[in-house]
């Protein structure tokens, strides 16, 4: 019986891990890590202010820098969007936004169809917009955090901000 719940433990782990694997890149790193030698990381970007109403556009771009071709999990990335609550997203007096997209469940392993394809020194990127899956209603200044690294085993370093405003 020891043997069988370690045996299930074990398959619990590789499970779970399993959709964050990139090929060739060190599977040690967090969040904080520099992107320097990673071979796949990505950026967010946002207008800087945004008018009360208006879309606001989230762009990632997903960035190789190694000297092969690369996969990533689209699950828990704006290339799937809102099936998930991959971001975090608070205004300046720490308040968390409420998230009201889809929450799905997964089938483990992640089947073939769920990894993205990065060339070798190139990029991809997709825009999405977060009023589609968050309660943004209040003129603000709000801060994104990208909190979806353990599915799709992409870091981003930085948090982005942005103004919506009257």
């Amino acid at each position: 019986m020891k043997n069988l719940s370690t045996f299930l433990s074990a398959a619990l782990i590789l499970t779970l891990s399993s959709c964050g694997m990139n090929n060739n890149v060190a599977q040690n790193s967090t969040a904080a890590d520099s992107t320097v030698g990673k071979a796949l990381f990505a950026k967010m970007s946002v207008k800087d202010t945004i008018k009360a109403g208006d879309s606001v556009q989230l762009k990632f771009t997903v960035y190789n820098n190694a000297d092969t071709t690369q996969h990533f999990c689209k699950w828990h990335t704006p290339f799937e969007p809102f099936i998930s609550k991959y971001l975090n997203v608070k205004s300046e007096s720490g308040e968390e936004v409420n998230y009201k997209g889809a929450m799905a469940k997964r089938v483990m392993p992640p089947p073939a169809s769920s990894y993205i394809t990065v060339h070798s020194k190139d990029s991809i990127s997709t825009t999405v917009d977060l009023l589609k899956g968050y309660d943004i209603t209040k003129p603000a200044k709000y801060t994104i955090i990208y909190v979806g690294q353990n599915m799709s085993g992409l870091i981003v370093k930085d948090s982005i901000s942005f103004v919506y405003a009257q």
